[in-house]
């Protein structure tokens, strides 16, 4: 039987970031009930059920910021919907500064196994710049609770690229984690999103942003910090101890399908990228008349993805596994792309496995066009 992913968004925020241009809000937390109640109705009506649920994964916006009943709600709903694995990878992401021990502890008791906790960066002053809610002793404390009340897969986030932000910065926030000894580190480089709040702060001249040289240095320090102490580098922003890697995300990258349930939710099923409307009100009246299809793949922008979101992995593409899936060698399908990118020194191929160089973990975009 068919293996799928779910994810479900939560669009309320305590504050949005300055960074942020996903769909979400900081001024309607008033409509949580109602909202959760038409992401439920959404999922009691799809017609796409019969699949075992390998991974489920609550984004936002902020998750934590709405009362943990509505999220339990929400995941015994996909448990009486879908046949969910019994040991299923169940993620929820929080934020310090919107959890209580009592929130850990009702998500864990109720089925989630993994956390996400945004932290971004440990300098008082970063997090203020970019609209963080929170410092780093309350981001402490919240995953001090988290591993009290028993979660023993705890992903954190940080950032590099920040405006102002200069390597010490970077040093301090790896160190301070490190020390934490959370299992997973998604290590993301800022980008500033088109009239964000931040990118207009940036474009008028009020903050700076590192050069592309210094992005690329603090880049390679956290490589090299972060595997010294134990965490192994298998996706280009994403790093874990052995046996920690987000299954959510390999399966995105493995181009796995996956339902996305909620406000502007996307999917990928039999070919097709679609997403809910990012229209609140529309949402919350009725959901099928505002599904969007995105893009129905052809066969080459199938083979194409898979390359593209298979070369995000350390690991790479396998040869005999897109063999296997497309019943064609990809060093044949793509002969052109790769032989340049080889010539470039921007990926190595091997027996099975075609996969980024060091060179190309610095300027992965230029790898990426080439399979748009």
């Amino acid at each position: 039987m068919k293996k799928i992913g779910i994810y479900v968004h939560i669009p309320f925020c305590k504050r949005k970031c300055k960074y942020c241009d996903f769909v979400s809000f900081d001024d309607k937390l008033g409509l949580q009930a109602s909202y959760i109640n038409s992401v439920l109705n959404e999922i009691e009506t799809c017609d796409k059920s019969g699949f075992i649920v390998n991974t489920i994964y609550f984004g936002g916006g902020t998750p934590s910021i709405i009362s943990e009943d509505l999220i339990v709600k929400v995941l015994n709903k996909i448990k009486s919907k879908f046949k969910v694995e019994k040991d299923s990878e169940i993620t929820i992401e929080v934020n310090p500064g919107t959890v209580t021990r009592e929130k850990l502890d009702t998500y864990f008791k109720n089925g989630f196994n993994r956390i996400s906790i945004g932290l971004q960066s440990s300098e008082k002053r970063l997090l203020r710049l970019i609209g963080r809610i929170h410092d780093y002793d309350e981001f402490s404390e919240c995953l001090k609770m988290a591993r009290n009340v028993g979660f023993k897969n705890i992903n954190v986030d940080l950032m590099l690229g920040l405006p102002t932000q200069v390597m010490n910065d970077l040093t301090d926030s790896l160190n301070k984690v490190i020390f934490l000894k959370p299992n997973h580190i998604s290590l993301y480089s800022l980008i500033l999103e088109e009239n964000t709040i931040l990118e207009k702060e940036v474009r008028i001249g009020l903050y700076t942003l590192p050069t592309d040289e210094e992005e690329r240095q603090m880049y390679d320090l956290a490589k090299k910090t972060l595997e010294r102490n134990g965490y192994i580098q298998y996706e280009i922003s994403n790093f874990a101890e052995k046996g920690f890697e987000s299954k959510h995300n390999m399966n995105c990258w493995k181009q796995n399908e996956y339902l996305g349930f909620g406000l502007a939710a996307h999917s990928y099923f039999d070919k097709k990228r679609f997403s809910n409307t990012t229209d609140l009100n529309k949402y919350m009246e009725n959901q099928k008349e505002n599904v969007i299809i995105n893009e129905i793949q052809t066969e080459e922008e199938e083979k194409k993805e898979y390359m593209l979101l298979g070369l995000r992995k350390i690991e790479g593409v396998s040869i005999s596994e897109f063999e296997r899936k497309f019943e064609i060698n990809p060093l044949f399908y793509f002969r052109f792309e790769i032989s340049k990118l080889v010539d470039e020194g921007l990926i190595e191929v091997d027996l099975d496995n075609i996969r980024m160089t060091r060179k190309g973990l610095d300027l992965a975009n230029l790898i990426f066009e080439e399979f748009v």
